[in-house]
């Protein structure tokens, strides 16, 4: 009996824990419903961990299994759990804390209840670092080679929807990716002309910066893969720095201790090299080899289909942009920004397009559109769309009348597409706003006290569609005219803006108005935000914007003066006077001589266009006594006369009319023309006494 008691703190016989402790053997008790589990202090010694390190979770144990070894694990355990088995068991490695691995060996009971559900796992988690022959390891190769064949199927597979380098990249950089894969590091070099360039590298806790340019004549791994078509692999640290001295400084800190370079070939010719770093020792096995060539060969394919894609893509948006205006002239009484971002959908362009048209005399025309398609030919019509619409509006034809003529050319282009566009024309001077819309968005107008809405813009159809049957002598895009006050932002932009995968337009609509409303004052810094709303990678669609802010401090509605052009060959002209001077009589307080302020405006107004030639200017102001002022002016020195109610001459009877509603009226030589003006009180009447 002696013998057994030598130590006395190991009893005889000796007890369960005992014996379980001496031989590295812990226990644990987890439950399934919960998640909570037990490790007992042996199995917290077996796994390197100190018991206020492990948070009683299964999540707590990742620190020291490997991802590709966890993975293993508790497919196994699943399988368990769902076959209905009462037991499994995992050779594992485990990290200790130094970062080397050793193997683990995982046993456990399964406890269901009376209908067959897993409740509860009673194991041991024992040290298998002397298991004779690693058994261990065997399992270990089969599952290392069912998982390099794993990620190189969906590697391959996820590569297939690559559009771009930067898409190649992504997948290259996973961090995930890289632990299947065994790798610590990855680089990615594409073939420019004599060099490599370096464009992605991923890491799991190294990096090797080698030059982001290297010649491929140069010393390097990467440069001899792709010099000799052929992969490098490297089995030691030793290797690497006998055979790269150039790389060796950039390693020799790291702990990688092996790696292979991959050429990229496509087409029999190499475009680029793939560089995979491990802390393993050792070389590759035949297998493994075949494996690596096949993850190669399937990004190559990838890289080389990304690179003609954004080759195309970058000839496309070269040809739209070069459709689009070079430069935007500088207009005095607005500040405009126009932007142009393209669809980010592979090679597709579209056919938006926006333009500015100064037309003299303090006016400007801007206009934005969009021709169906995205493609090169959506982008030629565009630029041909573009050119004669401005040739319109240059020749002085109204906004209507360019509008439609531009619809009878795209229909005799034969192109089978049509467009949508809406043009402005703005007087800067009076602030008088004209607007025609074919089949475009409505247009978004934010006023100088931060107030936005839409404008509802009478709408014809889109350029390139049969017209509707007239009925009377309208060009079927009517006109629509508001008043832009100084301070107030036009913005016009394409449904690219506002379109939104798998969303309501109506959503992008607001969130378009939302960002107007609060957004900054500046028209680049404006143009900026709203830009930001699709983001850099863009949608399915192209993108055009333009701003166009009028001068100015803001004042109320209808604070500063009204001037306007009158046109003999604009039908439409009075109309639009006649609007805008109902709404500066209404804002400066003549609501209820509104009527007679119009009616007398439109005699000045048809006296002029009647019996002058030549083009006219209607004025319209408030005076420091209080009174609404209105001047006709035009070009003829011919006064206008009176006539008296007996005469029966039926010109000049206007001027009875005007005399009878105005408070006062006149006519004044004004060199080689006159000016025809009348004047009404629009002062608050004293109140009496009570």
């Amino acid at each position: 009996m002696a013998q057994w008691g030598r130590n006395p703190e190991v009893d005889w016989p000796a007890r369960p824990d005992t014996s379980l402790a001496l031989n590295r053997m812990g226990t644990f008790d987890w439950d399934l419903d919960s998640g909570r589990m037990f490790l007992d202090p042996t199995a917290l010694e077996v796994i390197d961990l100190r018991p206020d390190e492990f948070d009683g979770t299964i999540a707590g144990l990742r620190p020291r299994i490997p991802p590709a070894d966890e993975a293993r694990l508790e497919a196994r355990v699943a399988q368990a759990l769902d076959d209905g088995h009462s037991h499994y068991g995992a050779y594992v490695r485990g990290r200790r804390r130094d970062g080397t691995l050793a193997w683990l060996h995982i046993q456990g009971h399964i406890m269901r209840d009376p209908g067959g559900r897993p409740y509860r796992v009673i194991g041991i988690l024992r040290d298998a670092a002397h298991d004779p022959g690693e058994p261990g390891a065997a399992g270990e190769r089969a599952e290392g080679r069912r998982r390099m064949t794993g990620v190189v199927e969906r590697t391959t597979a996820i590569l297939a929807h690559a559009r771009t380098v930067n898409d190649v990249t992504d997948v290259l950089k996973d961090p995930e990716a890289l632990g299947h894969l065994g790798a610590v590091s990855v680089m990615l070099g594409v073939v420019d002309g004599g060099r490599i360039h370096l464009v992605a590298e991923g890491q799991l806790g190294s990096y090797v910066p080698e030059i982001e340019y290297t010649r491929i004549d140069a010393r390097f791994p990467m440069s001899e893969a792709v010099r000799t078509m052929q992969p490098v692999y490297l089995a030691s640290r030793e290797e690497f720095q006998l055979g790269y001295p150039q790389l060796w400084p950039y390693i020799e800190p790291l702990s990688v201790r092996s790696g292979v370079y991959l050429p990229l070939i496509a087409q029999g010719r190499p475009i680029g090299a793939l560089g995979l770093l491990y802390t393993r020792d050792g070389d590759f096995t035949a297998e493994e080899r075949n494996l690596l060539m096949a993850l190669g060969s399937g990004i190559a394919q990838s890289l080389q289909r990304a690179m003609l894609f954004e080759q195309e893509h970058d000839l496309a948006e070269g040809l739209q942009r070069a459709m689009l205006p070079r430069r935007i002239p500088a207009v005095p009484g607005a500040l405009i920004a126009v932007r142009y971002r393209s669809a980010r959908m592979g090679r597709d362009i579209g056919g938006d397009w926006y333009d500015v048209i100064p037309l003299g005399e303090g006016r400007v025309g801007v206009m934005i559109g969009d021709v169906e398609g995205h493609d090169t030919d959506a982008a030629a019509v565009m630029g041909q769309l573009r050119i004669v619409l401005r040739a319109y509006i240059v020749e002085g034809h109204t906004p209507g009348t360019a509008m439609a003529r531009a619809s009878a050319f795209l229909r005799e282009l034969q192109t089978e597409r049509f467009a949508t566009c809406t043009y402005a024309e703005a007087d800067l001077t009076s602030g008088m706003l004209r607007m025609v819309r074919a089949g475009h968005l409505d247009p978004v107008v934010r006023r100088g006290d931060g107030s936005c809405h839409r404008v509802q813009v009478a709408g014809g159809l889109p350029l390139g569609l049969p017209p509707r049957e007239q009925t009377g002598t309208g060009s079927g895009y009517p006109v629509t005219s508001i008043e832009l006050h100084p301070g107030d932002t036009l913005v016009l932009c394409t449904d690219g803006l506002i379109e939104r995968p798998g969303a309501d337009p109506d959503t992008g609509m607001r969130e378009l108005m939302d960002a107007v409303r609060g957004g900054p004052i500046d028209v680049e810094e404006l143009a900026d935000v709203l830009c930001d709303l699709v983001g850099d990678s863009g949608g399915g669609d192209d993108m055009a914007l333009l701003v166009l802010r009028r001068r100015g401090t803001p004042t109320g509605r209808g604070g500063g003066p009204l001037h306007h052009r009158l046109d003999p060959g604009d039908p439409e002209a009075p109309a639009m006077a006649r609007h805008l001077i109902r709404a500066a009589a209404a804002a400066w307080g003549a609501r209820d001589r509104a009527d007679e302020i119009e009616l007398a405006a439109d005699e000045l107004m048809t006296n002029a266009l009647v019996h002058t030639d030549g083009p006219a200017e209607l004025g319209m102001r408030l005076t420091a006594e209080g009174r609404i002022r209105i001047e006709v002016e035009d070009s003829s020195s011919a006064l206008p006369r009176r006539r008296e109610a007996g005469d029966w001459a039926v010109s000049g009877r206007g001027l009875l009319l005007v005399e009878q509603l105005a408070d006062a009226w006149g006519v004044e030589p004004r060199g080689g023309g006159k000016r025809v003006w009348c004047e009404f009180d629009v002062t608050a009447p004293e109140p009496t006494a009570g």
